[in-house]
């Protein structure tokens, strides 16, 4: 039975309030309570012992704090930063259901990835700030600043911190740096790949090109056993999955400063990703008395490609108000194969044929005016309009016997569906930050969404949306060193528009029994309200950060499996299953050991305790979101040793087992906890060059499946039980890395 108090909405579209209330608001904001009772507390306590040398919540790392290391790229300076991983995480709680937040994300927005260059924001998705990091020379930098307040000169809003890089500014000058590398997997395949960037500055013009081939291969070695619900056996399976691709990227960002009030940005991407996967399976049919054994071989072959322009102009009047303007172009066409055949010990019968083809396109233009209000109050008014126009195509043939065709495979066509869906949206927004005085400030956010979803093919419909999305972040800065920060915004996620039309089941065979996947063209959006507090403490001198996070999601429309069945089907789709709530707790630690005389030993931990309720659209039960999960622990070392020009770390990370469930209309799945480790030997050898060592692994990981005849009929009817684990294995590194 639903827990939350029922109430009535005028217009829930448009509602600036939430109007139902869980009973779990009301624990969250006792333990804010109780955490602002604790922090008080604590603060008188340890007040002495805090660095309060600086009235500004902006660290600041020069590039002389990281000259011991002698780093090669800016994500190697970072790596040395306490707390970063703060910094990088993003805000408490992720994305998750209702958000708006993720790579994914249609339109631009005031997001992001958190990362300037230069204090501006790079005007790209697929070529977005945090991509740069690793490509960028730690010879360019300036210094490094780690923003944790609020400010309307800042490009991106609503994230935790900001990351700004600032870049040496020189007449002439510029840098070549190169990585080459190569992977080695469990079964002794070597694959190499190599990565060359150069950058500079010549006059008022700022340059970064990047090309890059990285290796990837992947050997999956996996088994699977079912039985029958009375425990008899059914079946067992042996699989072997091998997939190598190297994929290319070219970027090129380049800036011109015309004035000290008008600069331009332009920046490029292409990319290119063809991967060969090939799957083998045995499989021990045990139902009779003298097991059956049969082969089968899948060729899945795939090729993406993604294109990419942007930039924008930014003018700053002599008043300091900022007007810019930018704007992106992109397209990305993926294609995905697969082809199934039956083995015997002279010939190979194709018994399946599955093509699917996707062309997205996006168009995007963004605009804005920011200007003082008052001396502590500045206003940042705007429009974005995006349109994204996804085409699909998607041709299903089995062997039937019935009529064959070419572009089936050779096979008898079973589902052939087409489909185009187009978005043209508007996001007005006004973003108003007041700076209450210097150690707290206001930031009030106003947004309005308005967009049109048209679909044609299959299936021809156009539906409308509104939403308003008001947001409040409020950050005290109790000392220095001691900050508190709280948002309370309503969001509102895209919807996917591969959940429109009918799409292949791509996840490398991981379910047999599924080929392809049901759309539902009359998806609605998930909403949430989200309630977040954050409490960070910046021990004195540098030597660690310790932050908080607690965080509660009220959530509409929650989009999981719904019954889409036919006649002579049993099927589902993503639809709409009613209202949920997400809540958890989220510390993160990184932490010097100079009291056990080893300052250059930094160690990092991080635990994220989750819970989250909806009810089941086939059982009508309470239970957790599908794939919610309990949380996770991490805990990393990394060991700096200058006078012998290396170090070296490791990460481990485990996932909680229990309740990782996925729950569809004829089967659940459950994930067991999964564990992975990374580590890695640096150090400067002959020729001046870096010399990296890594491994990693994931480990042995495991599901169990439950397959049903309908889960929205009676008890479901139980027919079947699989215990399946697979494993891809160590993978060894070898990087050499050099400047000139």
């Amino acid at each position: 039975m639903n827990n939350y108090v029922v109430c009535t909405k005028i217009n829930p579209s448009v509602s600036l309030i939430p109007c139902r209330i869980s009973q779990k608001i009301s624990r969250f904001f006792s333990l804010l309570v109780a955490l602002g009772f604790a922090v008080a507390t604590n603060v008188s306590l340890a007040q002495d012992g805090l660095l309060s040398t600086d009235q500004d919540s902006t660290a600041t790392y020069p590039a002389t704090y990281f000259a011991d290391f002698d780093p090669h790229s800016v994500s190697d300076m970072l790596d040395r930063i306490p707390g970063i991983n703060v910094a990088r995480g993003g805000p408490g709680g992720g994305g998750g259901p209702g958000s708006s937040r993720g790579s994914n994300r249609r339109g631009l927005g005031a997001g992001g990835d958190q990362v300037l260059i230069n204090g501006r924001r790079i005007a790209g998705k697929e070529n977005e700030g945090n991509d740069q990091l690793s490509r960028i020379p730690a010879s360019q930098v300036e210094y490094i600043e780690i923003i944790r307040g609020t400010s309307g000169d800042l490009d991106v809003r609503g994230g935790g911190q900001v990351i700004n890089i600032v870049m040496l500014d020189a007449e002439s000058s510029s840098t070549i740096a190169y990585e080459l590398n190569a992977d080695r997997s469990w079964d002794g395949t070597y694959t190499p790949g190599v990565r060359v960037s150069l950058s500079g500055q010549r006059g008022a013009l700022d340059y970064f090109v990047t090309g890059e081939r990285e290796p990837q291969y992947q050997l999956n070695r996996s088994s699977e056993h079912s039985v029958f619900p009375d425990g008899s056996p059914n079946d067992r399976l042996q699989k072997e999955t091998t997939q190598e691709a190297s994929p290319l990227t070219l970027v090129g960002n380049f800036g011109y400063e015309f004035s000290e009030r008008d600069l331009v940005h332009l920046n490029l991407q292409w990319s290119e990703d063809n991967q060969d996967t090939e799957l083998n399976r045995i499989i021990v049919d045990d139902k009779f008395e003298n097991p059956v054994l049969s082969l089968q071989f899948e060729d899945l072959p795939s090729d993406s490609e993604t294109r990419e322009v942007g930039g924008d102009y930014e003018h700053i009047f002599s008043n300091g108000s900022r007007f810019k303007t930018l704007f992106i172009v992109n397209e990305k066409d993926d294609l995905f194969v697969r082809e199934r055949y039956d083995v015997d010990s002279s010939d190979r019968t194709k018994t399946l044929f599955l093509s699917s083809s996707e062309l997205t396109k996006e168009r995007i233009v963004r605009t804005s005016y920011t200007f003082d209000v008052f001396d502590t109050q500045s206003l940042e008014v705007g429009v974005e309009r995006a349109q994204t126009i996804l085409d699909t195509s998607l041709q299903l043939g089995l062997l039937t016997g019935d009529e064959i065709s070419d572009r089936f495979g050779g096979l008898s066509p079973v589902t052939d569906a087409n489909g185009a869906v187009e978005e043209m949206r508007y996001e007005y927004f006004a973003v108003h930050n007041w700076q209450l005085n210097n150690r707290m400030s206001l930031e009030s956010t106003l947004l309005f969404e308005d967009s049109t979803i048209k679909q044609s093919g299959d299936i021809s419909q156009s539906r409308d949306f509104d939403f308003v999305r008001p947001k409040i972040d409020y950050r005290f800065d109790i000392t220095p060193s001691l900050q508190f920060r709280t948002t309370i915004e309503k969001d509102v996620s895209q919807l996917s528009f591969g959940d429109y039309t009918t799409s292949a089941e791509t996840n490398r065979g991981s379910d047999d029994d599924r080929n392809q996947l049901e759309g539902n063209p009359d998806l609605e959006q998930e909403k949430s309200w989200r309630y977040e507090a954050n409490l960070e403490y910046r021990l004195p001198n540098d030597s660690g950060v310790i932050n908080t996070n607690l965080f509660y999601h009220d959530l509409e429309d929650v989009i999981e499996k719904v019954d889409v069945s036919t006649e002579d089907d049993v099927l589902s789709a993503n639809g709409n299953i009613g209202d949920g709530e997400r809540y958890g707790l989220k510390i993160d630690g990184s932490l010097r050991l100079g009291f056990l005389g080893q300052p250059n030993m930094l160690v990092t931990t991080g635990l994220e305790l989750e819970d989250s309720g909806v009810t089941d659209p086939f059982t009508g039960m309470k239970r957790r979101l599908s794939r919610g999960g309990r949380g996770e622990f991490n805990i990393g070392l990394r060991h700096d040793i200058p006078s012998r020009n290396m170090n070296w770390g490791f990460s481990i990370r485990n996932r909680f087992d229990g309740n990782n469930i996925t729950y569809d209309i004829d089967k659940n799945e459950e994930y067991e906890g999964s564990n992975s480790y990374f580590s890695w030997v640096e150090m400067q050898g002959w020729g001046g060059l870096t010399y990296r060592f890594e491994a990693r692994d994931e480990f042995v990981r495991c599901r169990s499946r439950d397959r049903f005849e309908n889960r929205s009929v009676g008890d479901g009817g139980l027919r079947e039980l699989e215990k399946s684990c697979w494993d891809t294995g160590t993978v060894l590194a070898l990087k050499v890395r050099g400047t000139f």
